[in-house]
């Protein structure tokens, strides 16, 4: 999926492990027998409670997808206990093994981001890593100025283009978007009527998570060529605000994300990129919190959507437990619980029409299902929520894939669906 130095296999992790232990080990030294048997012990002891209270923070915030590995809190409790090492030992330290027990600080908290990073899968290279970190262009990005110059051309890869999208309807203070034209879009004098495909990204993202970790340009690009150029629009969207805002993608104290997405995105998409304003031809693809917000967008709002894929998301919108998730999203109103839970939404609405989805999670558990695989309320959301899509006469299917809760997952979820995708929102020929 990508090229160079892997972050998540392979010599850099292992080597960067090995250097990190062996410059650690040089800054703890043997010194004297109080260090040894005292101070050292002391210093394990700091480590290991640092790494159980992140921990526990961790599962108090609903912050867990699938457990953490080892590797993580193992990696965590060595750089609290390194710390601890430089803090404790810095009086009776020559100057250069206080030079050394800082040096060791970095290399322990990187090791643990590294560890943290396997977990998920969120860089997928060191390359991707320096890309993100420093801004860097995405594939296939152009400035929105040069668009008009590409009308009437014939383009053998779409362009993604950054945009600002006004948030008039909603209010909701969002970061830059994304939306990706494909080759289609630049034949003849006028853009054609094209379908969209609305991408929503996972907890803690940007709205470049699904360029840079979920390879998706590559893939929409290769689907194009394939088909002459024509593929639907897609439009990245910030639904979160903030890096570390989890909205679920509801209206709540965290800000009117659903508005942002059903009234700020949509219209701005049809007036800008003149994209078919049919719900037919709208779809959304969601990952983890995305894909939870993907179903609970198309049931609640058919009139402005006609599918979905759900990519490892929930039975709703959740954000810890029951009561946290009500006095987080919801402001303590559970009355709005209930009107954003799919299930219900479903059920009081009555038959769809025209309106399908594909869920596709992982079988890393047995009947493991969506963010929280800690909460058995979770458990098995796809197979759940597809039922209660066929009672009302919505088209579904479920996909399971033997992998992690990682941006891989869903990167390669998004690719085997992408054909199907593409017949629901049936794209135009362009004109």
């Amino acid at each position: 999926m990508s090229h160079g130095i892997s972050l998540l296999r392979g010599w850099f992790p292992m080597s960067l492990r090995i250097l990190t232990l062996l410059v650690l080990m040089w800054a703890i030294g043997w010194r004297t027998r109080r260090w040894r048997f005292v101070w050292l012990p002391a210093c394990v002891v700091v480590g290991t409670a640092g790494s159980l209270a992140a921990r526990a923070y961790m599962n108090d915030e609903g912050l867990a997808s699938d457990p953490a590995p080892p590797a993580v809190w193992i990696w965590l409790a060595v750089f609290v206990g390194a710390l601890a090492v430089a803090l404790a030992g810095w009086t009776s330290a020559r100057w250069w093994r206080r030079v050394v027990s800082v040096i060791a600080l970095p290399m322990a908290f990187l090791c643990a981001l590294v560890a943290l990073n396997q977990w998920v899968g969120y860089f997928p290279t060191v390359q991707t890593a320096w890309n993100a970190v420093t801004a860097g262009p995405l594939p296939d990005q152009v400035d929105a100025d040069e668009l008009p110059g590409l009308r009437d051309t014939v383009q053998t890869t779409g362009k993604l283009v950054e945009v600002d999208i006004p948030d008039d309807a909603s209010g909701f203070k969002h970061r830059s978007e994304y939306v990706y034209l494909p080759p289609a879009w630049f034949a003849g004098s006028s853009p054609p009527r094209l379908p969209v495909l609305m991408m929503i990204a996972g907890e803690f993202n940007t709205a470049a998570d699904w360029m840079r970790s979920g390879n998706a340009v590559p893939v929409i690009d290769e689907y194009a060529q394939a088909h002459n150029g024509e593929a639907p629009i897609f439009v990245f969207v910030d639904a979160s605000g903030s890096f570390n805002t989890d909205t679920e993608c509801v209206d709540g104290p965290r800000g009117n994300a659903a508005d942002h997405l059903t009234e700020d995105v949509r219209p701005y998409v049809v007036s800008n990129y003149n994209a078919a304003p049919d719900p037919a031809n709208w779809g959304i693809v969601g990952w983890s919190m995305g894909g939870t917000c993907a179903v609970d967008l198309v049931v609640m709002h058919p009139d402005l959507f006609s599918t979905f894929e759900d990519i490892a998301g929930d039975r709703r919108p959740i954000a810890g437990t029951e009561q946290q998730t009500v006095d987080r999203l919801y402001g303590g109103d559970i009355a709005q619980w209930h009107a954003y839970d799919p299930v219900t939404v479903m059920a009081e609405h009555g038959p769809y029409s025209g309106v399908s989805g594909w869920f596709e999670d992982t079988s890393a558990g047995p009947g493991r299902g969506g963010r929280y695989g800690n909460d058995p309320d979770e458990n098995g959301a796809a197979r759940d929520l597809c039922a209660a899509a066929v009672a009302v006469d919505i088209g579904c299917t479920v996909h399971t894939v033997a992998s992690g809760h990682t941006w891989q997952f869903a990167a390669r979820a998004f690719s085997d669906a992408l054909p199907w995708l593409v017949s629901q929102v049936h794209p135009p020929s362009p004109s």
